[in-house]
C-alpha cells in the first residue's frame, strides 16, 4: 500500500563543503512511500494533487534520513562506561572478558536483540558492526537485524593473537568467514565485512587471509581499526620495522582500497592520509570514544586537505552514547579543538549520506531521495525544556546544531524503517515485529 508522510523534511545528499546545493529542505514537504521505497518527495503544494488518494500521516518535528553508524561494537554495549584505562589496557581489562561471554549463543542472541532495539531508539537504521571472534555472534546479529528489516553490515572478528578463549587461527578465520558469507549473502538488507580486529591482534598469516577474502568477494567491506592510540601506533611500528607506517601495514596485505573502512585514524602522517584518499578508503570518525579513552582528536582539516572519505561512528562501547546526534555534537567540539568549524549541515551529512557512502549503500539510504529505501527519523526540537527554549524561533541550521549539541535519544520521536514505524517514543514501544 502506498502511504505518505507530511512534515518538514531535511537531507544532505552530498558533502556540503564540496557541493553547494547538497542541502535539500522542504519546509512543508511530502514523502510518498510504496513497498518500503520512496516514490516521490517534494513540497506539499507540488505533490498534494498528484497523490490526492494516498493516506497522509502528518509528522510533527524535523524529518531526516535514518542515521548511519559507521563503526560500532555490539558485544561491547554492556561494557559502556568502563572506568580507568586507555585503549590497550581497556581491552585487556574490560572488553576481552566481556567478549568471551559470547561463546554462549544464547547470550549473543540476547545482546544482539537489545543492541538493535537501542539503535532504533536512537534513530540509527543502518550500521557497520563488529561482532566477536565467534561465528555465531554474527549469526545472532544478522538474525536480529533481519527481523527488524535493518540495513546492517557485520563480520566475524579475525584475531589469532588474542587472549586464550578469544582467538582463532588463519584456517578457522578463512573457513568461518567463507561460511558466513555463503549463509547470509543476499538476505534482506544485510552486508558482510571482513573484520580483522587490528594489526596487533593478527599474525601476518591472519592479515594475509583477510586480504585474500577481501579480494575473493567483491561485494564485502573491510572493517578494522587504524591509528587510534599513541601506544598502539608505537607497538605497530616496533613490530613492522620494515614498513613505513601503519597504513603501509594494511597495504602490504591488500587491505587498503575503496571498500576499506578504518575506524579512528587519529594519528596519521600526511603520507598515510594521502594514501587513504588515493585508494578510496575511508575513516569512521569516533569522537566520543576518542575522548573517553584519551586517544586524541581527529584532524578534520588534514582529512579535508587530502580528500579522505569520512563517516561518523558511535564506537560503542568505548563510545558513551548510541546517539548519532550526540556523536555529531562531539565531532564539532573535536574539530574545533583543531581549528576546524564543522558546519551542522556537514555533520548531518557525515551521520547520514556520508556514512552511507562509506558503507557503499548511498544509492539505497542516507538522502531520502526518490528510489531510496524509506528509512527516516522524526526529530523533536522541543524534546526537553532546554531544547524547546533554544530552538524557539531559530533558523534551520541553528535548530539542527542545537539538536546535535543538546539532543540525544529523547529527541528521537519516531524511527521508520522501510516506511514502517519501528520506534515510537511517545508510546514507548517498538514495531510489532521487533523482538
Amino acid at each position: 500500500m502506498m502511504r505518505a508522510f507530511r512534515g518538514e523534511i531535511l537531507s544532505v545528499a552530498h558533502d556540503p563543503a564540496l557541493v553547494p546545493d547538497a542541502v535539500r529542505h522542504d519546509a512543508d514537504g511530502l514523502l510518498v512511500v510504496e513497498d518500503g521505497l520512496i516514490v516521490a518527495r517534494g513540497a506539499w503544494r507540488d505533490l498534494a494533487d498528484r497523490f490526492a488518494g494516498v493516506p497522509v500521516e502528518p509528522l510533527a518535528g524535523l524529518i531526516v534520513p535514518g542515521f548511519v553508524d559507521a563503526h560500532v561494537h555490539y558485544p561491547q554495549m554492556d561494557s559502556m562506561a568502563a572506568h580507568g584505562e586507555q585503549l590497550l589496557d581497556w581491552l585487556d581489562r574490560h572488553i576481552f572478558p566481556a567478549e568471551m561471554a559470547f561463546a554462549d549463543p544464547l547470550h549473543a542472541r540476547a545482546v544482539a536483540g537489545a543492541f538493535c532495539d537501542e539503535l532504533l531508539r536512537h534513530g540509527t537504521t543502518s550500521a557497520l558492526v563488529f561482532a566477536t571472534v565467534h561465528a555465531h555472534s554474527v549469526d545472532a546479529l544478522f538474525e536480529a537485524a533481519l527481523a527488524r528489516t535493518m540495513r546492517v553490515t557485520c563480520g566475524k572478528v579475525l584475531m589469532d593473537l588474542g587472549p586464550k578463549g578469544l582467538s582463532d587461527t588463519p584456517d578457522i578465520a578463512r573457513a568461518e568467514t567463507e561460511a558466513l558469507i555463503a549463509a547470509w549473502r543476499g538476505r534482506g538488507r544485510l552486508g558482510y565485512a571482513v573484520t580483522p580486529r587490528f594489526a596487533l591482534s593478527c599474525s601476518d598469516a591472519q592479515l594475509a587471509v583477510a586480504g585474500e577474502l577481501l579480494a575473493r568477494h567483491h561485494d564485502v567491506l573491510l572493517h578494522t581499526h587504524l591509528a587510534e592510540n599513541t601506544r598502539e601506533c608505537v607497538e605497530v611500528a616496533a613490530r613492522f620495522t620494515d614498513l613505513r607506517d601503519y597504513v603501509d601495514v594494511y597495504d602490504r596485505f591488500g587491505l587498503v582500497g575503496r571498500r576499506s573502512v578504518f575506524a579512528h585514524g587519529i594519528h596519521l602522517a600526511p603520507r598515510e592520509s594521502a594514501r587513504l584518499a588515493q585508494s578510496g578508503a575511508g575513516i569512521a570518525v569516533c569522537p566520543s570514544s576518542n575522548l573517553f579513552l584519551g586517544s586524541g582528536f581527529f584532524d578534520f582539516t588534514r582529512a579535508a586537505d587530502h580528500g579522505v572519505r569520512l563517516g561518523l561512528g558511535s564506537d560503542i562501547g568505548a563510545g558513551t552514547s548510541f546517539s548519532m546526534l550526540h556523536t555529531a555534537g562531539l565531532a564539532y567540539q573535536a574539530a574545533l579543538a583543531g581549528g576546524y568549524r564543522l558546519d551542522p549541515m556537514r555533520a548531518l551529512w557525515l551521520a547520514t549520506a556520508g556514512g552511507a557512502a562509506l558503507l557503499h549503500v548511498d544509492d539505497k539510504v542516507g538522502a531520502l531521495g526518490e528510489g531510496q529505501e524509506a528509512d527516516f527519523v522524526v526529530l523533536d526540537p522541543a524534546a526537553t525544556p532546554l531544547l524547546a527554549r533554544r530552538t524557539r524561533g531559530a533558523s534551520l541550521a541553528d535548530r539542527l546544531f542545537a539538536l546535535q549539541v543538546l539532543g540525544d535519544d529523547r529527541a528521537v520521536s519516531r524511527t521508520y524503517v522501510m516506511g514502517r514505524c519501528l520506534w515510537d517514543r511517545d508510546r514507548s514501544r517498538f514495531g510489532d515485529f521487533a523482538q
